[in-house]
């Protein structure tokens, strides 16, 4: 007995290291989480900025970042217009899979978002500035909150300089520029995930420049002798430009940047009459110039830098290239239209090894003032209700009401397999096509579709193999295959 009691205190005495052993096992045979930020701009388009050599505009924090960062200079938006390509950065996936076929349309409550999968692997999750994707209301379903995110200082739209916005669903009235509003929001959230030694993400999409462009009359004296509407709007780029600038050097000040991934794009090409936008076309087209957008990658010391990316790319990558980053497992009954760009980065391949299809389906937005909807929000909280109206907390996101034929495909779609690009635009019984090289012809005016005949054929059936996929998609059956 007395033998026994001798082993059971040596057995107590060293539990300490036991579990002190344990513990060190298991911090080591966890790989280092980065932080993840990523930052988008609203409407800026391709040239909409210093570092491809725009004459007026000053953009001296983003060009610094593209100098010794990682550059994409074939990157596209995933739609020519604002909500359905913030919800390919959420899911990876086409927006047509989801409904959000135009702007104000919203992101499914069924679909898995990054955020839910961060926050599922340890993460604290913030979302900041323009949402779009459903309401920023209380007790809605599709709120960013209800879409993964601890954090939210949010809108419903764009949002201008002294906005109303809602924080975790309270609407509060806010004072100043707005991109540094949404950077300083963002860096507090930041600071405190930082300083408890958990891993953040952390979604910082701006406002601007959206019309109607109010820029800080700070940013409006960098232009004086431009007209009006261009100081107003190359002012909002530079608000924008200022706030990236302090992120950038609150991350090294806090000596986290080296373990931070920064990604910045922006939701679409750029805006007819004032933007230049790389290509045919504006905000609203298939076209490249409504789709192509600046897109800076920076990871010190862990990505090739300074550099770029020279293939296709699309904001529907951003999704599978953390989660290949972070070796988190896809969801394989949510089939991703992205790719992880990691080996491209790495410098592995020099091809895209996936097409990028593109889907505009002849569907109206829906008009939603943030402005408005906020203020009226403000004034009902303070007579005590708290939702104001709850009408507009769309309940009903969870329904699909339409079953989609896939006999047709209505719209303008496009199958990007590089370095060729098909159209295929419907109207009613009628189909189009026109197909151009992009390497020899990037503002698509030589159609070659009726002279490389083999060529449109192969595109045309991986297009339209494509876009049933996506009407699977959109009818919901992924989703059964979860249940």
């Amino acid at each position: 007995m007395k033998a026994q009691n001798t082993l059971l205190t040596q057995v107590y005495r060293h539990l300490p290291l036991f579990f002190l052993i344990v513990h060190l096992f298991s911090c080591t045979s966890t790989p280092d989480q980065p932080n993840i930020i990523l930052c988008m701009a609203d409407d800026q388009g391709w040239g909409d900025i210093g570092y491809y050599g725009h004459p007026v505009l000053k953009t001296p924090n983003l060009d610094e970042m593209a100098s010794t960062a990682l550059r994409f200079d074939h990157f596209y938006a995933a739609a020519p217009v604002c909500s359905p390509t913030r919800g390919s950065v959420m899911t990876g996936r086409n927006p047509n899979r989801f409904g959000c076929f135009s702007w104000g349309r919203m992101l499914r409550p069924q679909e898995v978002t990054i955020a839910e999968v961060l926050k599922k692997a340890g993460y604290s999750t913030g979302h900041f500035g323009k949402w779009h994707l459903g309401s920023v209301r209380k007790n809605s379903p599709v709120n960013p909150g209800a879409s993964g995110f601890d954090e939210w200082l949010s809108a419903e739209n764009f949002y201008d300089n002294n906005p109303v916005l809602s924080e975790k669903g309270i609407a509060v009235q806010l004072h100043g520029e707005s991109s540094m509003i949404i950077a300083d929001a963002a860096l507090e959230f930041i600071k405190k995930e930082s300083d408890s030694g958990k891993p953040f993400f952390a979604v910082v999409w701006f406002g601007s420049p959206h019309n109607p462009h109010i820029a800080s009359e700070e940013n409006k004296q960098l232009y004086e002798g431009q007209l009006e509407n261009f100081k107003e709007f190359y002012g909002e780029i530079s608000g924008i430009d200022q706030a990236m600038g302090k992120l950038r050097k609150a991350l090294r000040k806090m000596d986290i940047h080296e373990k931070t991934v920064l990604w910045y794009c922006s939701d679409n090409g750029g805006l007819p009459k004032l933007s230049r936008t790389g290509g045919r076309k504006h905000k609203g087209s298939i076209y490249e110039g409504g789709l192509r957008v600046p897109a800076i990658m920076e990871w010190p010391g862990k990505i090739p830098a300074p550099g770029s990316v020279k293939i296709p790319c699309t904001t529907s990558d951003i999704f599978p290239t953390i989660i290949d980053i972070l070796n988190i497992e896809q969801n394989p009954c949510l089939p991703l239209d992205g790719i992880s760009l990691m080996p491209a980065i790495n410098g592995k391949t020099d091809h895209r090894s996936q097409p990028i299809g593109f889907w505009q389906r002849p569907a109206k937005g829906h008009r939603m003032s943030s402005k408005n909807m906020m203020q009226n929000l403000l004034e009902e909280q303070a007579k005590g209700n708290i939702i104001g109206d709850s009408t507009l907390l769309r309940l009903d996101a969870w329904e699909i009401k339409t079953i989609y034929s896939t006999d047709s495909f209505p719209g303008h779609a496009a199958w990007l397999k590089w370095p060729w690009k098909l159209h295929r635009i419907q109207k009613g019984d009628s189909i189009h096509f026109e197909l151009y090289n992009l390497l020899k012809d990037s503002l698509e005016i030589h159609d070659q579709f009726d002279i490389e005949i083999q060529k449109s054929a192969e595109l045309n059936i991986e297009l339209e193999h494509w876009m049933e996929s996506v009407i699977s998609s959109l009818n919901g059956e992924d989703y059964s295959k979860q249940q």
